[in-house]
C-alpha cells in the first residue's frame, strides 16, 4: 500500500530522482516492463462479428425470408439474386462502420491530455500514455492528473477525485501519511490517483501506478462505460427509421392485398411487397450520416479544431453567439514586455538598468513570483506555462537575471498560487535575514494590499497622490493596449503559521508595474466581419481593463461606441433577469470573474441564442459546460477545461470557431442533401409501384430491380453528397434554430414533389416501353428510375441556386459516385448472362433518347421551380 510508506521509501523502491527524473533509457526500459499508461476498454468488435450484425437488421431479415421463400418454392434464381444484392449490401454495411469507427477512435486519440514530467532534468511535456511508474509527475491548477502517484512536494493543493469517490468537494493534500489500516480513497492525504483534477495549488509526484494498476484501472465499470455519441439529429433519425418502417410495410401490406384482389399470382405480390418495404427505408441513412459528421470532424482537426463530442458538431451550426477570451484567441498570445514602470519612471524594456534598485527589484518580482520556465528540448528552447510568465522570465534572461541562480540564493519555500478570483500569486522566499515575499497581480487589487512604495531605493508610506498617479500610468498604458500586471514585495522575519491571502498577501510594498503588448491576431479582423455578415455576435470577454479591452475590440471590429463595453463589478449587481433584459447591448465584458462568465452565457440563451464560449482556465469549467459549445484552449488550456469542452482549439485562435462554425453549418447542410436525395428516391420508387398497380398496369419493376437500384443509387452518391463543398455564401445565411426540424424550409415539400414526379416520368417510360414489350417496358423503367435519381443527386446541391451556378463537376466525389452507379446500372443491360437473370432487354436507339429525356424532367422541373422562387 503506497500510502501507508514515506516518499524515500517509495524512491527507493521505484529507482525514482525526484531533482533530475528518469532518463531516456530508463523510460524504455519501463514501458517494456509496464506497458503505456492506458486503460483496456472494450474490445473493439471484429470484421467477422460487424458483418453478422448487419444481419440483424430487421429488414435484412425479411428479404432472407423471401429469398428462402423463393428456394422453397423452386423460385432458385430470385434466392440467389437475392441472397448476393443481401451480401453486397452487408459489406458496404461493414465498410461505412469500419470507416466511421476510425473516424471516431482517432478523434479520442487527438483528445488524450498532456502532462509534465522532470526527465533528465528537465521539465517535459508529454502524452499522458507515455507516463510509467517512477517519472516525477509535475502538478499545477487546472492539470488532470494521468497516473496513480505519492506526494513529495505540495504547495496549497487541491484535488477533486469525484470519479473515483463521488465527492464533487476537492480534497486538501499534503505529505503526511495517513494513520490506521484501510484508509478510503479520500482520505489518502498524500497520494493523487489517474482521472483527478487540480483544482488548487501545484504538486510534485512520484508516479507509482499505470495503466490497468491504477485504482480507476481496476473499476471494471468505469473502463467499460462508453459515452454516447449519437447526435440529437443521429437520435431524430432513428425514429424517423422506425416511422418510415410502419409506413412501408402498411403500403406494402395495401399492395400485396390490391395485387391479389386484381388477381396478381400470390408469390409475386409476396416478392413485390417485400422488395418495396426494403426500397421504402433509407436503412443507410444513419451509417451515412454518422460517416458525415466523423469526416466532418476529420476535416475539422485539419482546421485546428479537435471536436470532443460529436453533438458539437451539428450545434455549431446553429451557434448565433461566439463569447471569446482576449488573450491568445483574439491576440497571438505572443507576450513581450515593452515598458517597465517604477516610481514615477516609465522605462522602455530596452532600456532597463540592473544598477537602479527600484528597476532591478521589479523585474527580480516578475521573474520569482513566476510558476512558468523556458526549457531546453532537442537543443529548442520550449516555453511551458503562462505566456505573461514567460513574458517576465524573457525580460529578466535578457538582463542577466536567471530564475535558477538567484533561487540557489533564495529559494522558494512556499507560495499562494494564482486563482481567478484574488487575480494575484504570491511566493516566500528564503533569504539572509528572514523571508521575502513576491506578489504579482492585477494593478488595482496590488494597489489595494499595499502600505508602502518603493522610490529611489528607498521604501516610503504610500499615499493616495501615489495611488492616483500610478492609476493615470496604469491607464495610460492600457489606452495602448498594453497588458499591465502589479508588482509587490515585502520582507518579513518568519512564515505566518496558515499560509493564505489573508495572512501572505497585506502590507506590500509597491515595487512597480510591467506592461505587455499582445497583438490582436491579424485574421481575427476578417473573422469578425465574417460572424457579423453571418448573423453572428462576436463577444469579448476579459479579465483586463476595460480601457486595454476597448482599444483590442475596437481594432477588430467587435465594438464600435465605448458604451458597449461593461465591467464585472456592473455585472455583479444586475440580477439574471437584469442581465438578459441589457445583455445584447453589449459586445465587451472586462474585468470579469469566472462566475460572471456563467452569467453572461446563461443571459445570452436566455434570449434564445445558441452560445459558443471560449476558456482556459480551472474556473472556466462552468461556464464551458453551460455554453451550448464549449471551446477549450489547446496551448494555454488547463486539462479540467478541455475535459469540460465540446471542442478543442489547437491554436487558440478565434478565427479557427469561425472556420468550425462554417464547417458545421456545411456538414449540417450535407446531411439535409444526403436526407433530401435518399427520400426522394424512395418516395419516386413507391409511387411507380403503387401508381402502376392502382391503374392495373402490370409491375413496371421486378423485386430484383426494386433491389439493385436501391443498392446502386442509395449508397454511393449519397455519401458523396455529404462531402460537398460548403456552398457560396454560407457564411451569409442567418444562424439555424437549434430544434429546428430536418425537414423545415420546404425540404418535406420538396421530398414529396420530387417524388412524385420521378415516380411519374418511370410509369411513363414503362408505359412507353411495354409497347415493344414486357422487357422493354422494364428496362426503360429501371433506366429512367436511376438516371433521374442521379440527375436528381446533381440538383438538390442547392435549394435555391442552379446547379450550372454551383458547378455541374465542382463535387469530383458525386461525378465519381455516378459514374460508378452508371456503370453498375448498364452491366445489367449490356452483359448478356445478367440481363437474362434481370430478365431486361437492349434498347434500340430512339428507346435510349425517350429515358435520357425523361430522366431529365425531373431535374429541369427543379431548375425552373429554383429560377422562379428566384
Amino acid at each position: 500500500m503506497w500510502y501507508k510508506k514515506n516518499a524515500s521509501e517509495v524512491k527507493d523502491i521505484l529507482k525514482a530522482n525526484s531533482e533530475n527524473g528518469l532518463t531516456e533509457n530508463e523510460v524504455e526500459e519501463r514501458k517494456e516492463k509496464y506497458g503505456l499508461n492506458e486503460l483496456e476498454g472494450k474490445k473493439s468488435i471484429t470484421l467477422i462479428q460487424r458483418f453478422i450484425n448487419q444481419f440483424k437488421n430487421f429488414m435484412i431479415l425479411i428479404l432472407l425470408v423471401a429469398a428462402t421463400v423463393s428456394g422453397v418454392l423452386g423460385e432458385y434464381k430470385d434466392t440467389i439474386i437475392i441472397a448476393a444484392i443481401v451480401l453486397l449490401n452487408a459489406i458496404l454495411g461493414v465498410v461505412q462502420e469500419n470507416k466511421a469507427e476510425e473516424s471516431l477512435k482517432a478523434l479520442k486519440d487527438m483528445s488524450k491530455p498532456i502532462a509534465k514530467v522532470l526527465r533528465n532534468g528537465s521539465i517535459l511535456e508529454i502524452n499522458s500514455s507515455e507516463i510509467v511508474p517512477g517519472d516525477i509527475l509535475i502538478l499545477e491548477a487546472g492539470d488532470y492528473i494521468a497516473a496513480d502517484g505519492i506526494l513529495i512536494e505540495s504547495a496549497s493543493l487541491k484535488v477533486e477525485e469525484s470519479a473515483l469517490t463521488g465527492e464533487s468537494v476537492p480534497v486538501n493534500k499534503d505529505l503526511e501519511i495517513p494513520k490506521g489500516e484501510d484508509i478510503p480513497i479520500g482520505d489518502r492525504k498524500n497520494m493523487v490517483y489517474s482521472t483527478s483534477l487540480v483544482t488548487n495549488g501545484r504538486g510534485k509526484v512520484i508516479v507509482t501506478e499505470t495503466g490497468m494498476d491504477t485504482e480507476i484501472g481496476k473499476i471494471a465499470t468505469m473502463i467499460d462505460s462508453q459515452e454516447d455519441l449519437q447526435t440529437p439529429l443521429q437520435k431524430k433519425l432513428d425514429q424517423l427509421g422506425k416511422y418510415l418502417g410502419i409506413l412501408a410495410l402498411a403500403v406494402s401490406a395495401i399492395m400485396f392485398l390490391v395485387g391479389y384482389f386484381q388477381g396478381r399470382g400470390i408469390f409475386e405480390m409476396f416478392m413485390l411487397a417485400i422488395s418495396l418495404a426494403v426500397a421504402a427505408i433509407p436503412e443507410g441513412l444513419p451509417a451515412i450520416v454518422t460517416i458525415v459528421l466523423s469526416l466532418g470532424v476529420q476535416r475539422m482537426i485539419k482546421k485546428n479544431a479537435i471536436i470532443r463530442k460529436l453533438p458539437a458538431v451539428e450545434t455549431l451550426g446553429a451557434a448565433s453567439v461566439i463569447c471569446s477570451d482576449k488573450t491568445g484567441t483574439l491576440t497571438q498570445n505572443k507576450m513581450t514586455v515593452t515598458k517597465v514602470y517604477t516610481y514615477d519612471k516609465l522605462i522602455d524594456a530596452q532600456d532597463i538598468n540592473l544598477e537602479d534598485k527600484d528597476e532591478k527589484l521589479a523585474v527580480m518580482t516578475g521573474l520569482m513570483c513566476n510558476d512558468s520556465s523556458i526549457e531546453e528540448d532537442k537543443g529548442e528552447k520550449k516555453a511551458i506555462g503562462d505566456p505573461t510568465e514567460v513574458a517576465l522570465i524573457v525580460l529578466a534572461r535578457d538582463n542577466g537575471l536567471y530564475r535558477k541562480e538567484l533561487e540557489e540564493k533564495m529559494p522558494r519555500v512556499e507560495e499562494v498560487p494564482f486563482d481567478s478570483d484574488r487575480k494575484m500569486m504570491s511566493t516566500i522566499h528564503d533569504i539572509e535575514k528572514g523571508y521575502r515575499v513576491f506578489t504579482k497581480g492585477a494593478i488595482d487589487v496590488i494597489l489595494d494590499r499595499c502600505k508602502g512604495i518603493l522610490i529611489d531605493g528607498k521604501v516610503e508610506d504610500i499615499t493616495d497622490d501615489h495611488r492616483k498617479r500610478i492609476i493615470e500610468v496604469n491607464e495610460n498604458m492600457a489606452s495602448s493596449a498594453l497588458r499591465i500586471l502589479g508588482l509587490a514585495y515585502k520582507d518579513i522575519d518568519q512564515i505566518p503559521g496558515e499560509i493564505n491571502s489573508k495572512s501572505v498577501e497585506n502590507d506590500l510594498i509597491f515595487a512597480g508595474m510591467s506592461g505587455m503588448i499582445d497583438p490582436p491576431r491579424e485574421e481575427v479582423k476578417v473573422s469578425v466581419a465574417e460572424c457579423k455578415s453571418a448573423g453572428i455576435k462576436p463577444v469579448m470577454i476579459t479579465g483586463d481593463y476595460k480601457i486595454t479591452a476597448i482599444a483590442i475590440a475596437k481594432e477588430l471590429g467587435i465594438l464600435e461606441e465605448d458604451s458597449e463595453a461593461i465591467e464585472g463589478s456592473e455585472i455583479g449587481k444586475l440580477s439574471d433577469s437584469q442581465l438578459a433584459e441589457t445583455v445584447d447591448k453589449y459586445s465587451v465584458y472586462a474585468r470579469v470573474s469566472p462566475e460572471h462568465k456563467v452569467k453572461i452565457v446563461k443571459a445570452w440563451q436566455a434570449k434564445g441564442n445558441v452560445v459558443a464560449m471560449t476558456g482556459d482556465g480551472v474556473n472556466d469549467a462552468p461556464a464551458l459546460k453551460r455554453a451550448n459549445i464549449g471551446c477549450a484552449m489547446g496551448i494555454t488550456g488547463t486539462d479540467v477545461s478541455k475535459e469540460a469542452a465540446d471542442m478543442v482549439l489547437t491554436d487558440d485562435n478565434f478565427a479557427t470557431i469561425v472556420s468550425a462554425v462554417e464547417e458545421g453549418r456545411s456538414i449540417f447542410d450535407n446531411i439535409k442533401k444526403s436526407i433530401h436525395y435518399l427520400l426522394s428516391c424512395n418516395v419516386g420508387e413507391i409511387i411507380a409501384l403503387f401508381v402502376a398497380l392502382l391503374i392495373g398496369l402490370p409491375t413496371p419493376l421486378l423485386p430484383i430491380h426494386i433491389l439493385w437500384i436501391n443498392l446502386i443509387t442509395d449508397s454511393f452518391p449519397a455519401l458523396a453528397l455529404g462531402v460537398d463543398p460548403p456552398e457560396p455564401g454560407i457564411m451569409d445565411r442567418k444562424p439555424r434554430p437549434l430544434n429546428e426540424s430536418i425537414f423545415a424550409g420546404g425540404l418535406g415539400i420538396s421530398i414529396f414533389v420530387k417524388g412524385c414526379v420521378i415516380g411519374a416520368v418511370t410509369i411513363f417510360s414503362f408505359y412507353i416501353g411495354k409497347e415493344v414489350n414486357i422487357e422493354t417496358g422494364r428496362t426503360m423503367a429501371l433506366v429512367t428510375l436511376a438516371v433521374s435519381q442521379f440527375a436528381n443527386s446533381l440538383t438538390i446541391r442547392s435549394m435555391d441556386k442552379s446547379i450550372f451556378k454551383v458547378g455541374l463537376f465542382s463535387n469530383k466525389y458525386l461525378i465519381g459516385a455516378i459514374a460508378l452507379s452508371s456503370v453498375l446500372l448498364l452491366s445489367v443491360i449490356f452483359i448478356p448472362p445478367l440481363r437474362v437473370i434481370f430478365e431486361l432487354a437492349m434498347l434500340d436507339g430512339i428507346h435510349w433518347l425517350y429515358v435520357i429525356l425523361l430522366s431529365l424532367v425531373p431535374m429541369t422541373i427543379s431548375e425552373i421551380f429554383k429560377k422562379i422562387r428566384n
